[in-house]
C-alpha cells in the first residue's frame, strides 16, 4: 500500500518544484545535523576534524528528516493557497527540526539576531543547541512561536485542537511521532475531533509520523497492519491516507498530492457546513507517514545498522565527539578499540547544502 487510493500514482509537482523543495529539504537536514555535531566549520569549507565536533553530543536526528520532510511540504500549499497554519511538533526532543525551518525562512535571526544569516551567525546557532546558557533540545518557549513543549509525550494533538478552537481559518499540522502515540494522552487526544465545529472552528489535521523505533525499541503502531492501522483511526472518526517510502522524488510527489487532497478536503467539509449553516460531524483527514527512522542519515556505522534502527533516534555516531577520536586512524580507532573503524565525522553531511 504505497499511497490513499485517492492519490495514488499522482505527480503534482514540476520539475523545478522538485528541485526546489528537495534542496530545501536538504538544507533543513544540513542544519539539523549540524546542530547536533557542530561547533566550528558550520559550511564545511574546510575538510572536517574532530576538533569541529562538540565535546558532547546532546539532542536528537531520527525524526527530524520526516518532519523537514512536512514542514516544506506545508510552505508549498501555503504559498499556493494563502493559508493560515500552524505547525505543532509532537515527536519528543526532535527540535532540531523545528528550529533548523525556523532558521532557514529567516525568522529566527530576526528575534534573535546574533544568529544571523552568514557563516558566524550559523556558527553560533549550532553552537547553542542543548548547552548551558543555550538552547534545549526539545521546542523550549525560548522557539520563536512555540506554543507545545516537545519534551512532555502525548499533548501536541490537544494543543492542536485547542489552538483551532475559535480560530475559522486556522489550519494546525499536528505531527504525532510514533513513540508519542503510544501515550495514554495521546489516545484520549484522538477524540478531539468530535468537538471541532465545521461552521465556528478551524481544523486540524495530524499526521502520524511512524518510522519504526522509539528511543530503544519498535513502535506498536508500526509494526500492526495496515488494514489493523487503517480501522483504527476510521473508527476513531478520521479518514486517514498513507504515504509511504524512502524513495525522495516519488516521496515528495506522494506527499504533495496527498497533504493538497486533504487540504482541498478540508477546505471543501469548511465551505458547505458554513453554507448551509449544518453543523454535522464530518470524518475529517488525517495522514499516516511512514518514513525510515533517520532518513538520510548514515546506514551503517562501525558495522552497525543506523537507519531504520532505534540507532537514529539520538545522534548516531559518537566517537567523533571524544578527545580519543584525534588519534584514529584508519588502521584502527582509539574510541572505540575497533579496527577499520566506519564512523566518520562527516557521514551525517553527505547530502550537501545548496
Amino acid at each position: 500500500m504505497a499511497s490513499s487510493d485517492s492519490t495514488s500514482g499522482q505527480s503534482p509537482l514540476s520539475a523545478d518544484e522538485l528541485h526546489n523543495i528537495d534542496a530545501y529539504w536538504s538544507a533543513a537536514n544540513y542544519l539539523c545535523a549540524g546542530m547536533l555535531y557542530l561547533q566550528r566549520n558550520s559550511l564545511l569549507r574546510e575538510p572536517l576534524q574532530p576538533e569541529h565536533i562538540k565535546a558532547r553530543l546532546l539532542g536528537h536526528w531520527g525524526s527530524d528528516p520526516g518532519q523537514n520532510f512536512i514542514w516544506v511540504h506545508l510552505n508549498r500549499l501555503i504559498r499556493k493557497y494563502d493559508l493560515n497554519v500552524l505547525y505543532v511538533s509532537g515527536p519528543g526532543h526532535g527540535a532540531p527540526a523545528t528550529l533548523a525551518n525556523s532558521y532557514l525562512e529567516g525568522v529566527y535571526s530576526e528575534v534573535y539576531p546574533n544568529c544571523s544569516q552568514d557563516e558566524e551567525g550559523m556558527r553560533r546557532f549550532f553552537t547553542q543547541f542543548s548547552f548551558p546558557g543555550g538552547i534545549g533540545s526539545h521546542c523550549t518557549p525560548e522557539t520563536p512561536g512555540s506554543i507545545h513543549e516537545g519534551g512532555e509525550l502525548g499533548y501536541s494533538l490537544s494543543h492542536a485542537f485547542g489552538a483551532a478552537f475559535d480560530n475559522p481559518d486556522l489550519i494546525v499540522t499536528a505531527v504525532v511521532g510514533d513513540g508519542e502515540a503510544e501515550t495514554g494522552p495521546m489516545a484520549t487526544s484522538w477524540h478531539s475531533n468530535k468537538y471541532l465545529n465545521p461552521i465556528h472552528d478551524g481544523a486540524v489535521l495530524p499526521i502520524l509520523h511512524l518510522n519504526g523505533y522509539k528511543i530503544a525499541n519498535p513502535a506498536i503502531l508500526a509494526r500492526i497492519t495496515p488494514e489493523e492501522l487503517r480501522s483504527l483511526f476510521f473508527g476513531y472518526g478520521y479518514t486517514p491516507y498513507f504515504v509511504e517510502g524512502d524513495n525522495p522524488p516519488r516521496m515528495h510527489q506522494q506527499m504533495a498530492a496527498t497533504l493538497e487532497h486533504c487540504v482541498n478536503e478540508i477546505r471543501s467539509i469548511q465551505d458547505e457546513a458554513r453554507r448551509s449553516g449544518e453543523a454535522i460531524r464530518p470524518r475529517w483527514p488525517m495522514i499516516v507517514l511512514r518514513t525510515p527512522k533517520g532518513w538520510t542519515g548514515p546506514k551503517e556505522v562501525d558495522g552497525a545498522k543506523v537507519e531504520v534502527t532505534f540507532r537514529s533516534h539520538r545522534c548516531p555516531s559518537t566517537w567523533a565527539a571524544t578527545r580519543a577520536a584525534s588519534r584514529c586512524s584508519r588502521a584502527g580507532c582509539a574510541a572505540t578499540g575497533r579496527k577499520n573503524c566506519s564512523a566518520k565525522p562527516g557521514a551525517l553531511f553527505r547530502r550537501s547544502l545548496p
